[in-house]
């Protein structure tokens, strides 16, 4: 089975153990496959929004690429939270790099309960929070959340009771 998604690295195409990647290569990750942390194989998500849960993307600049997994592939989801569509696979190609215009396009185009996940983890600059607010005007918790994490008004969820 193939699944396309996403992944995320700091700059560089670095990965959260150190090692770096490269567009159009394959990587194989020996052993049994396993989703989590204490799991084993290359972690990717189907949706780009949750890419974001791995890397603090407010604090760190980060790549985002295309890849597509293959040989081995072991879902993993997180329901407590929402996080569903997410892997671990043996075998991961690094499809394409995304450029900053590539993904907010692609957040400006989810539907409102995966745009208000973007926009809660994913820093925009100021021109990038006005396209979301345009988007999303009608969308009360996406405007909630540009607020909150974006703007830094954290007294907007006390404002709306």
């Amino acid at each position: 089975m193939d699944v396309l998604g996403y992944k995320a690295f700091y700059k560089g195409l670095i990965n959260n153990y150190g090692m770096k990647f490269s567009v159009g290569k394959i990587y194989f990750m020996p052993g049994v496959i396993k989703f989590g942390l204490n799991g084993n194989g290359f972690h990717m998500c189907k949706n780009i929004e949750d890419t974001f849960r791995y890397f603090n993307t407010f604090d760190y600049d980060i790549d985002i690429c295309e890849v597509k997994g293959s040989l081995d592939v072991c879902e993993g989801k997180d329901e407590y939270y929402g996080y569903y569509d997410m892997y671990s696979v043996k075998l991961i190609e690094i499809l394409k790099k995304l450029t900053r215009d590539e993904i907010i396009s692609l957040g400006l185009n989810l539907d409102e309960i995966r745009a208000e996940r973007f926009v809660s983890t994913y820093r925009l600059n100021k021109d990038e929070i006005e396209l979301f607010k345009q988007k999303y005007k009608c969308k009360k918790n996406v405007l909630n959340a540009l607020s909150y994490y974006q703007e830094k008004i954290f007294d907007i969820y006390n404002s709306n009771i």
